[in-house]
């Protein structure tokens, strides 16, 4: 049975998650049987978060290539928040199409002053200040926001599925993505995947479309789920290849059209057999309602929507609206990939695996177990720094 004092740390954890608990009863320290130095808050004042951030190439197992491009890299800074003894780590990916930098993250950065808040659990104060620096920069707002949530999971001793009330059981499996490629390699790599994950996802969009899915089902009946990346762009023939895709095996379709197509796109997703999600159609909560009635779902990224607090309140509006969800992520360390898994256990669709492409992590955190996500009991984000 619960004592009183777990449950009072516990009550306070989800409170806290929920934005239910002012921050005044957390800085005077009175849980019971709590110090405030326990809670890691300092009574005179004096403690203050320090940001710091350098640059991390991350290199990719296998040439990675989409409808538009290829690369072998992702450019990507690591940031942490140091408070009183204990530290919060956050990253910023930035794949070409997201339009952001090194540069342009450490310049955000630089211009972050996270000391003149003495208490982390203003997490909404905090970010607020953040985003509000300038307009755009997600990646950069999202590693500090990542950060952050780190670092208060830490004091609260708590992981943020626990605090927002998810059921770490209820995680799905995750995708594992094969890029475009010859079939040469997408034999190959379908190969080393087919026994290890429990669906697929395959980047589609080019002209060889057909030839890609029917490489993979020679070796696998695996579900799939196909990403276009706007790739094709007539509608009656975006509606014919899902139908096609269908037949295959393939159980969801991800921005079939470019998203000026808003309406094309609307017309497909009626039509479709299949569910049809959001990517480049969406970034943050407020481009939500432009697109009702043209998805069946939304895809949240971290790195689109500047962090964990955003995409819990997009999760929550895209759920209240009728709407399916899933978690995609960019090429990313276990930093970001865990940070989006603690929202898993809530969602339809798990796109998960950017950890899992690269041969440079530099943490250990969340972890797939027979293709299924497996999220750690372990304070934060549950970061093992390698």
């Amino acid at each position: 049975m619960q004592s009183r004092r777990d449950f009072i740390k516990t009550a306070a954890a989800a409170a806290v998650g929920t934005g239910l608990l002012g921050t005044n009863i957390l800085s005077a320290g009175t849980l019971e049987g709590q110090s405030s130095k326990k809670v890691n808050v300092n009574k005179h004042g004096k403690a203050r978060m320090k940001l710091s951030f350098f640059p991390y190439e991350l290199k990719l197992q296998h040439v990675f290539t989409v409808a538009t491009y290829s690369r072998t890299t992702t450019p990507d800074v690591q940031v942490q928040i140091d408070y009183d003894g204990i530290t919060g780590y956050g990253e910023a990916s930035m794949p070409p199409y997201l339009g952001q930098t090194v540069d342009s993250v450490m310049t955000f950065l630089k211009k972050v002053n996270l000391e003149q808040f003495s208490d982390p659990f203003l997490i909404d104060d905090i970010l607020t200040y953040v985003d509000g620096i300038n307009e755009g920069d997600t990646a950069a707002k999202a590693a500090v926001d990542i950060a952050l949530h780190d670092l208060v999971g830490k004091l609260l001793g708590a992981p943020w599925y626990k605090i927002w009330g998810l059921n770490a059981s209820k995680a799905p499996a995750t995708t594992f993505t094969i890029g475009i490629d010859t079939p040469e390699v997408v034999r190959q790599k379908t190969l080393e995947c087919a026994g290890k994950y429990k669906i697929l996802k395959v980047k589609v969009g080019r002209d060889n479309d057909k030839e890609m899915i029917s490489t993979i089902r020679e070796i696998t009946d695996l579900p799939i789920a196909v990403d276009a990346n706007q790739g094709w762009k007539d509608k009656y023939k975006a509606l014919d290849m899902i139908q096609w895709l269908k037949e295959k095996g393939i159980v969801m379709i991800e921005q079939p059209m470019p998203k000026e197509q808003l309406d094309d796109i609307a017309w497909v997703t009626q039509n479709s057999p299949l569910p049809v999600f959001a990517d480049e159609s969406i970034q943050r909560l407020r481009d939500i309602p432009a697109i009702k009635g043209a998805f069946t779902g939304i895809n949240i990224k971290l790195m689109k929507c500047t962090g964990m607090r955003e995409a819990w309140k997009m999760l929550t509006y895209a759920r209240a609206e009728g709407m399916r969800v899933m978690m995609g992520c960019m090429t990313e360390t276990s930093c970001g990939i865990t940070a989006a898994a603690q929202l898993s256990p809530a969602i339809d669709f798990a796109d998960l695996d950017g950890n899992l492409l690269i041969s440079n992590d530099r943490f250990k955190g969340m972890e797939v177990e027979g293709g299924m996500i497996t999220l750690k009991d372990a304070p934060g984000l549950g970061l093992k720094l390698l």
